[in-house]
């Protein structure tokens, strides 16, 4: 006997049902496929990546990984962009949780000012950036230094942490704090024992987005830095390009490392950074 509240299908919805197979899958296969050939053909040699660029190798050659290693100074570069990203993420989350907690949680005549002018720096292309950041490195004597990337990607990211920092503040009852200082809670241990705590699920998101940006960028890291001794690892991947020859091969060898960092840290993490892009905007 059918159930009364079933309904049967039209061919509408079988058409809809397979248009929207065909887009995610169309969307999957865009996402994948350049990341497969690209993990593929750097196993290859560079004869087999110019004459047949989207075959299987006729022999895997690991050679390529080795060579990425040696030739551009790989681990030194690795190291580098470890001590950059990591210590930008733990500078732009402590300045971003501090400002965030005083916009949100304390009210006073221009704090919702401050926030718009803070978060229209998400709209500013990082380009038109280049010569204030410059000026500004070189002028305080960081210039071909880490030191010099990490304050300069902690400052370039502090809107976004802010903006995701700032959701989750805000939905934090405000009856946890009133409790705090009943019990005798200063204005910093508010911050430090309530409010912080309570922010970490953004914390972990707003940090993962840092930490990818400042592993994968490449222009900035270019602009403030002249030697080995600073570059970062996306750098290096140049060094595999000579006046007469490129290493296609060892370059994309030297690709694939780089990308696996990053790709764990978001495994990893995937649900929480979910969980923090959306909670964050849910209030009550």
């Amino acid at each position: 006997m059918v159930q009364k509240g079933l309904k049967k299908l039209t061919a509408v919805d079988y058409i809809a049902k397979i248009g929207k197979w065909m887009y995610i899958i169309f969307f999957l296969f865009m996402t994948f496929a350049p990341i497969i050939w690209l993990v593929i053909s750097s196993f290859k040699t560079n004869f087999e990546f110019e004459t047949q660029p989207f075959s299987f190798p006729a022999v895997w050659q690991f050679q390529n990984y080795q060579n990425a290693l040696q030739m551009a100074g790989l681990p030194r570069l690795f190291l580098n962009s470890t001590i950059i990203a990591s210590c930008a993420m733990i500078v732009n989350l402590g300045v971003s949780a501090m400002g965030a907690f005083a916009i949100s949680r304390e009210k006073f005549k221009f704090n919702e000012t401050i926030l718009n002018i803070i978060l229209a720096g998400v709209l500013v292309p990082i380009i038109a950036l280049m010569v204030p950041y410059f000026k500004i490195v070189s002028s305080l004597g960081v210039y071909d230094t880490l030191i010099g990337l990490i304050i300069t990607y902690a400052a370039m990211n502090l809107p976004v942490s802010v903006y995701l920092v700032h959701g989750f503040m805000g939905s934090i009852p405000i009856e946890l704090e009133e409790a705090a200082v009943i019990d005798g809670c200063s204005f910093t241990q508010r911050f430090t024992k309530v409010v912080f705590p309570l922010t970490k699920p953004g914390l972990v998101t707003a940090g993962t987005l840092v930490f990818i940006y400042c592993w994968n960028e490449f222009t900035y890291a270019m602009l403030l830095t002249s030697s080995e001794a600073s570059r970062t690892l996306q750098l290096g991947i140049r060094f595999f390009r000579s006046q007469f020859v490129v290493d296609y091969t060892s370059m994309l060898a030297a690709i694939v490392i780089t990308m696996i960092p990053t790709i764990f840290v978001y495994v990893f993490l995937h649900d929480r950074i979910i969980s923090g892009m959306t909670a964050g905007a849910v209030k009550g």
